[in-house]
């Protein structure tokens, strides 16, 4: 008995340190994402400039893929000890907590400044003059098109991850983890990359189709690359997590969320 129960704590610890760990990752790439970066001048580079239909497109990125690519490596890590059912659990949680962000943060930019607050903070570090409730305002405030599409691409690529884990699972058995787990991530993030600009900046905004499509490659490239260089993550995480578990105990978890999942 006291065995069972020390058991069901491991369990539930590791599916809330997990949760934990995915949940903050998204959130914070939601809340980060309005800050584009430009990766080739990370490592002193000149723009790539690679052409995409007719266009040429440098690797400017948004801040968010700084710390998506953790999200990738926890969702295939629930999915295999909890199944396709702890990766709808944790998402739609996610979700629920990323709209409640965004409505909090509507309200607090709403708020008036207080006047000391604008006169304390009236002019930059080079003494130009400086509006931070502006500054602030700009920085936490998204358009609804991008809440939308980004909620929508998150929804949609978490439950193809899970969907497509499990059926090449189907294929692999409970060997080549790094297939099934990087597979369901191109596949996922594919349609993730597609859906967000499509939806924010081609129904909600003025973009042209070839533009998203475009753009879209540029991000995929990037997904692409990071998917498959993470892939020694989720072996050293296999390893800590079966130690904890014990290696019968964490081999009957994945039998159970892998069976349950194909059902």
């Amino acid at each position: 008995m006291a065995a069972s129960s020390t058991l069901e704590k491991k369990r539930t610890n590791l599916f809330l340190i997990l949760s934990g760990v995915f949940l903050s990752n998204a959130l914070l790439a939601e809340l980060i994402g309005v800050k584009i970066f430009s990766g080739e001048a990370l490592f002193g580079m000149p723009g790539a400039q690679i052409g995409i239909m007719g266009e040429k497109f440098d690797f400017n990125l948004t801040a968010g893929v700084i710390i998506w690519p953790v999200v990738f490596v926890t969702t295939d890590i629930i999915n295999e000890y909890f199944g396709k059912e702890g990766v709808k659990k944790v998402s739609v949680l996610t979700v629920i907590l990323i709209l409640y962000a965004f409505l909090v943060i509507t309200v607090v930019t709403g708020l008036p400044p207080a006047a000391f607050w604008l006169e304390l903070n009236n002019q930059d570090a080079d003494g130009n003059p400086f509006n931070i409730d502006f500054a602030f305002n700009s920085i936490y405030r998204q358009g609804l098109g991008i809440i939308i599409g980004s909620v929508a691409a998150f929804l949609v690529s978490q439950f193809l991850d899970a969907t497509v884990f499990h059926w090449l699972r189907g294929f692999t058995g409970s060997s080549k983890i790094w297939l099934r787990a990087t597979g369901s991530t191109l596949v996922s993030q594919l349609v993730d990359s597609l859906v967000v600009l499509f939806i924010a900046f081609y129904v909600f905004g003025n973009w042209p189709l070839s533009l998203v499509l475009s753009v879209a490659a540029i991000n995929y490239i990037y997904k692409f690359f990071i998917a498959i260089v993470l892939t020694p993550l989720l072996y050293l995480a296999h390893y800590l997590i079966d130690g904890y578990l014990g290696h019968r105990v964490a081999e009957n978890m994945i039998e159970k969320a892998a069976t349950k999942s194909q059902e």
